[in-house]
């Protein structure tokens, strides 16, 4: 039985991300938004469950990238070409389509990872839950602008720039630390307890619009404890 909880989480992973798409389809953004959130914690507990069950199968590795396309592949792209749809009329009726290159490069991403034995306790590349929350964390600012930056995320050429930004992101060749704690002990684990240490502080401070803050913090640790290492 236990060998199954893990890939349990992981169709609840691929669930979520399926509402998310009908919520989008929907042009309920924010909900839409909820439901990656939900993808992502899934994501991060089918792992953690099949390390401590001791549970690691070829399948599950497969089924996790599988969930993780839709979810992590297919929303973000789904994002993007709502809200370049809303960036305005007078845009050329292809242009809305380009947010689906985020979407190809997370296939390319995520077939990379499957295949490429450095990426064991770490990754190379923006890992596409990171580059999909911060896709889903803009309708959550839109949803609640104090700071009246809606009309700034609605700009098509910033919209643009992110997708292509994100794209590159998915497959450079950029050494990023995992969240994978063998131990708790600080002196093992030092750049994760100072990432989420900060993370929960932004969250705390900026809410939603921390998100795209804690990814950029997520690369400048990453980058900084290779520089320290190297």
């Amino acid at each position: 039985m236990k060998k199954h909880l893990p890939n349990a989480v992981t169709c609840l992973n691929l669930f979520s991300g399926c509402l998310a798409l009908c919520h989008i389809f929907a042009g309920e953004l924010e909900t839409a938004a909820y439901f990656v959130g939900l993808a992502a914690v899934f994501d991060f507990f089918d792992g953690l469950l099949a390390r401590v069950l001791h549970v690691s199968s070829p399948i599950g590795k497969d089924l996790d990238s599988l969930a993780d396309m839709v979810s992590f592949g297919v929303v973000p792209g789904a994002f993007l070409f709502d809200l370049l749809r809303q960036a305005g009329a007078d845009l050329p009726t292809w242009l809305p389509y380009v947010g689906f290159l985020v979407t190809v490069f997370s296939a390319l991403r995520l077939a990379k990872f499957n295949n490429d034995t450095r990426q064991s306790d770490s990754f190379i590349g923006l890992p596409t839950p990171a580059c999909t929350l911060v896709v889903a964390s803009l309708p959550l600012i839109m949803a609640h602008d104090d700071l009246g930056i809606t009309k700034l995320i609605l700009n098509p050429w910033l919209l643009l720039a992110l997708t292509v930004i994100l794209s590159g992101l998915l497959v450079a060749e950029l050494p990023l630390f995992a969240l994978k704690f063998k131990s708790f002990r600080w002196q093992d684990n030092q750049v994760r307890f100072i990432f989420l240490l900060l993370s929960v502080g932004l969250l705390l401070v900026l809410g939603a619009a921390a998100i795209p803050l804690i990814i950029l913090l997520y690369v400048l640790l990453s980058l900084l404890t290779r520089a320290k290492t190297a």
